[in-house]
């Protein structure tokens, strides 16, 4: 078990470096959502747009290359080599991409029908954001996960901070001081969300720009070819992963009514937020595991760990669905205080399952990693966009961001189902699979009755939760003993 108390031990660190941002993350949610900050729900539908947009480039200026980073990393005896090479081709391309950016900018304005100061500040931020890559992936390849997690968080605490300084704060202190009256602009609160995330960016930067300073600048043209051979594939499937991940906002924004339209993007993003409980767990857990999966393939049995893995992750992804689910109407208070966000509260367990699907999915994509067959990876994540992209248009027109959620979940079951497949015959793993699906199976019945049939009952809700914690507790106790276990 030492192994694995190795693995569980990282990636609590990671899930610190995970979780604590993405719970200061919920804070900016209270904040961008709070009355009277944004002048409308359909701002908060602009301001979900734009980091759509993010999430779709950071794929694509990463193309791969984390991935590629630490496979190689493990299997190269030159890691001077795999470090050279990599960070000079990834800031290569993020130079050329910012310069490209810059000269473009009025065109890209034109096209995404953005304001041309919006572009500006992404450009920027996502120069900044392509620059750490690899010194952050350099930090968890040589299992430094307290300073990867410091860095992590402190990027979240200064972004946080100077929100609520330029949000909440600085229309006040403009009123008193005539140094914050040069900085304070009305009607300005989407730039300053963008302002904050680019100074957090930058900092960040800055911290990690030792990374460049003491690597040893060795390149290598054959290795690059490998990398790329390798990365390719994944970034066709990062590009397909965005898809599902932010493609319905814009999609959204195209099929339902142009007076509506922004607004129901406003509050599906903000109730989406609350499924990111889920999204926390699992790539804390991604996080963690990413790296233990390549160094035990060189052991004599791995797939025993494997299964063992996929265990706990289903056990405990179990436990945080039902938990959500029973207190989702908590939690909006919590973190949506305002009312005019929560006619989507519909869609939470969906997207919480979905999320959870996704989880294990990265968990059963083991098999094509530690083998090389990455481009199974990209047929998988394609077949998930198709399956998004299609029943959106369908469903959209219909039922609106609830089609986006039901999208969303059947995609990544599809994708789920679909590397089990493949896996099973290329690479078998002795998964119990009558353990995960009592699990699986009964964490979704509880929340279903829980959510749709007595929703906010808490006589009913608690004690389901209650049941299911002591049959965990019952049925796993001596897995749970040996892993925490220290001897």
């Amino acid at each position: 078990m030492g192994t694995l108390q190795s693995l569980f031990k990282q990636t609590f660190i990671y899930g610190l470096a995970t979780v604590l941002p993405r719970m200061l993350s919920f804070l900016l949610v209270w904040v961008h959502t709070k009355e009277g900050v944004l002048k409308s729900v359909a701002d908060y539908g602009d301001v979900s747009i734009i980091y759509s947009v993010f999430i779709v480039l950071n794929v694509v200026l990463a193309y791969g290359m984390e991935t590629a980073f630490f496979r190689f990393f493990h299997k190269e005896n030159n890691k001077d080599k795999v470090i050279g090479t990599t960070a000079i081709t990834l800031a290569a391309s993020t130079v050329l991409f910012l310069l490209l950016a810059l000269i473009f900018k009025n065109q890209i304005a034109y096209l995404t029908n953005l304001k041309l100061q919006y572009i500006n500040l992404v450009i920027w931020i996502l120069f900044f954001d392509a620059l750490v890559i690899i010194p952050f992936a350099w930090l968890r390849a040589k299992e430094k996960p307290m300073h990867y997690a410091i860095l992590k968080i402190l990027n979240v605490v200064i972004n946080l901070g100077l929100n609520l300084f330029f949000l909440l704060w600085l229309k006040h202190l403009a009123t008193k001081s005539g140094i914050f009256n040069t900085i304070y602009k009305p009607n300005f609160e989407i730039n300053y969300i963008f302002i904050a995330n680019l100074i957090a960016s930058a900092i960040t930067f800055l911290l990690l720009l030792s990374f460049y300073r003491k690597i040893k600048y060795v390149f290598s043209f054959k290795l690059l070819k490998n990398m790329l051979r390798y990365a390719f594939p994944v970034l066709v499937a990062g590009i397909a992963f965005a898809i599902n991940e932010a493609f319905d906002r814009f999609l959204l924004d195209a099929l339902l009514p142009k007076n509506t339209a922004k607004t129901e993007i406003g509050m599906y993003s903000a109730c989406y937020k609350l499924a990111l409980f889920m999204t926390l767990f699992a790539t804390a857990f991604r996080l963690g595991v990413e790296p233990f999966f390549f160094s035990e393939a060189k052991t004599e049995n791995p797939q025993k760990n494997y299964a063992k893995i996929l265990d706990y992750f289903v056990i405990f992804g179990s436990v945080i669905l039902l938990t959500v689910v029973v207190f989702a109407d908590v939690l909006k208070i919590i973190f949506i205080p305002n009312k005019a966000y929560w006619e989507a509260m519909w869609v939470v367990p969906v997207l919480l399952l979905a999320n959870f699907c996704l989880g294990i999915y990265h968990t059963l994509s083991v098999w094509y990693k530690i083998t090389d067959r990455t481009q199974y990876g990209a047929y998988i994540s394609v077949v998930g966009a198709l399956v998004t992209l299609g029943l959106n248009i369908w469903l959209i027109p219909i039922i609106s961001y609830k089609g986006s959620a039901i999208a969303t979940l059947l995609a990544y079951a599809t994708m789920m189902f679909l590397s089990y497949n493949f896996g099973k015959k290329h690479y078998p793993i002795p998964y119990n699979l009558k353990k995960l699906a009592f699990y699986l199976t009964l964490s979704i019945s509880l929340s279903v009755i829980s959510f749709y049939q007595f929703r906010e009952n808490y006589i009913i809700g608690i004690p389901l939760l209650i049941v299911f914690l002591a049959l965990v507790l019952t049925l796993e106790k001596n897995e749970l003993k040996q892993l925490l276990n220290k001897k």
